[in-house]
């Protein structure tokens, strides 16, 4: 085969193809308006890049470097509109101190995940009240070209500084230029749940409009931390205190609870144990609240118990924003929300209404907080079961003294029963005239039992609730804040459960003998007309304390069992030691005898009887 060689033809043909090539690259290489704009890109794609290669954990010292040509912010002007200035950032600035480590998001400058370093739930996971975009915290507001703006599709450039006495201050600026923009400001301090959260603008007066729609508003999803979710949504809450320091709630079992209110101080969005808060520096003009209940039945499966949200309206002040607040993410602890005596965030606490909320948060808390400080958890509550039974035993002394009374009355009563079994007025008159000599009131017996419900009630809404028992245990008890498991069931009891909780088995029993005690005299007296079966009440009562009490928390069931353990016990003194019937006895005879004076109430009742009995419609129904 004939070898080619290179001749000078060829060789011109090269040069022209080279030189033709160059001189097209020299008439289109970049402007450089056109290489700066290609650096910016370069710059906003190695940012994002990192934020990427970080896991949106980035830390900021200092304010990242701001491309401001006018080129570079019409490329964000379609996606930022009128704070083009910001670069995007999809990253995110942690804070943190010794309680809580917050993760701040460079879009919207709202809260992405939020823990609480000393706690765990049921499953001994940390317990992050804002995860997963449970929590949407905005500013909506509209512009003086009639646009709705939302921070949360607004870039902010964040700076962070910690001074000598460790506050942490992050803030997060959107900007329109080098010095306007909007700020959200985060202030953090050591060993402190509360944080200052302040929204301000500067050089926006030009912008921003004065209405309806300038606003506040926090959606959020309330997570479960309990085993049992049913029982956890019970004291799972929207609360908030308006005017004067009043509390209200929204309703915790409603399936769509809403409510709107003027001057509120704070709005509490509690999950049982904990709380979640926006406070006023200077109460809201007016806040739109609701909440939504997520919670139909027992699931292990359900994440979140209800769905919060409220509006609060801003003003402008002088054509700027300017908001001071404060956010507390926390424990529902008395002892902690004390601490912010200045804002009476306490009172957010579910202590039960009126004379029983009081004897909760300045007796039984404080008192069981003392005993729990050197005693282990469940001791505490066997203490204070002694305590309280034996200062309520002088109203169990006259109970069962009125008891013995009525006994002892027993054969008369049967009596007049049996004689005047067709006319009830007249069985009536017989026997309060009976009761009227002896000296005795059938409501003694009742009275007693009156004055012990506030305990009754107060003890029913601290256990629930007293958070210095959650995660205690005692004996078989993991935890007393919650229901014990002697045994997991492979199916589910309608209104029981999928488990079998020892304490509530154990107060029903101790229950049903303190009821046969109490109400078997009862039934063996004649059941007259009206007056409820005694019987079956007495069966019934334990059932239901059965049933009920299987998915509460162990610390209440255990106080019952060990209250009714001691009252039994303490009426078995009463009846074998101090009481002596047949002293009871003659001394109703002598009081029978001794000529006794009729009261006020005594003797319109007996004037009401014998009206009536002189009525022409009562005698011919006794005829009929």
């Amino acid at each position: 085969m004939e070898e080619r060689k290179l001749d000078k033809s060829s060789i011109i043909g090269f040069i022209l193809i080279f030189a033709i090539m160059m001189f097209w690259f020299y008439l289109n290489q970049p402007t450089p308006e056109e290489l700066e704009a290609a650096r910016a890109a370069e710059l906003v794609a190695n940012q994002e890049k990192e934020s990427s290669e970080s896991e949106a954990e980035i830390k900021i010292d200092a304010v990242p470097a701001v491309v401001s040509d006018s080129i570079v912010n019409q490329a964000y002007q379609n996606a930022v509109g009128l704070f083009a200035f910001t670069p995007q950032d999809e990253g995110s600035t942690i804070i943190e101190n010794e309680l809580l480590r917050m993760e701040i998001s460079h879009k919207g400058a709202q809260v992405k995940a939020l823990e609480l370093k000393q706690y765990s739930d049921y499953k001994e996971e940390p317990v992050h009240l804002i995860a997963e975009n449970n929590s949407n915290l905005r500013v909506n507001f509209r512009t003086t070209d009639n646009r709705i703006l939302k921070t949360t599709d607004l870039y902010f450039i964040p700076s962070i500084s910690k001074d000598d006495g460790g506050v942490t201050r992050l803030s997060m600026k959107a900007k329109t230029s080098e010095n306007a923009y909007l700020e959200v400001v985060y202030v953090l301090k050591p060993d402190e749940y509360l944080l200052d959260y302040t929204i301000r603008s500067q050089n926006l007066s030009s912008y921003l409009v004065d209405s309806d729609d300038l606003n506040l508003s926090w959606d959020f999803k309330a997570k479960r931390f309990d085993q049992s979710v049913m029982y956890e949504n019970r004291y799972t809450r929207l609360t908030y205190q308006y005017e004067n320091k009043k509390v209200r709630k929204l309703s915790a079992s409603s399936d769509f609870d809403e409510d709107t209110e003027n001057k509120v101080n704070w709005i509490s969005y509690r999950q049982h144990f904990f709380s979640s808060m926006l406070v006023a520096e200077q109460a809201f003009d007016k806040v739109d609240m609701n909440s939504e209940n997520l919670v139909e039945e027992e699931s292990k499966d359900e994440i979140y118990t209800k769905a919060y949200g409220s509006k609060v309206n801003l003003k402008l002040m002088g054509g700027e924003l300017s908001s001071a607040m404060k956010l507390y993410f926390g424990p529902t602890d008395l002892e902690v929300l004390s601490a912010y005596k200045d804002y009476a965030l306490a009172d957010s606490i579910p202590f039960g209404w009126g004379i029983f909320g009081w004897i909760n948060r300045y007796i039984f808390n404080p008192f069981y907080s003392f005993l729990a400080s050197f005693l282990p958890y469940g001791m505490a509550i066997i203490v204070m079961t002694i305590v309280v039974r034996l200062a309520m035993s002088p109203v169990t002394y006259k109970s069962y003294v009125s008891q013995a009374k009525m006994k002892v009355l027993r054969p008369e009563i049967t009596a007049i029963n049996d004689k005047y079994k067709d006319n009830a007025m007249k069985r009536q008159q017989e026997t309060m005239k009976i009761y009227n000599k002896a000296g005795v009131s059938p409501m003694s017996g009742c009275l007693p039992a009156f004055l012990q419900l506030p305990i009754f009630y107060a003890l029913f809404s601290f256990f629930p609730t007293s958070f210095i028992l959650r995660q205690k245990s005692f004996l078989w008890v993991d935890d007393l804040s919650s229901y014990d498991t002697i045994v997991e069931l492979p199916f589910t009891i309608p209104f029981y459960g999928d488990h079998i909780s020892l304490f509530p088995i154990l107060a029903s029993v101790a229950i049903f003998f303190y009821m046969q005690m109490t109400t078997g005299q009862t039934m063996q007296m004649q059941q007259q007309p009206g007056m409820p079966n005694m019987k079956f009440i007495m069966y019934l009562s334990p059932v239901m304390m059965l049933f009920f009490f299987n998915n509460y928390a162990s610390g209440l069931s255990l106080y019952y069992f060990v209250s009714n353990l001691l009252t039994i016990g303490i009426m078995l003194v009463i009846k074998n030691v101090i009481l002596d019937e047949e002293k009871i006895h003659a001394q109703i005879e002598e009081n029978k005898k001794a000529p006794r004076k009729e009261n006020k109430f005594q003797k319109r009742m007996r004037e009401m009887m014998e009206q009536a009995e002189a009525q022409p419609e009562y005698k011919k129904r006794l005829k009929k």
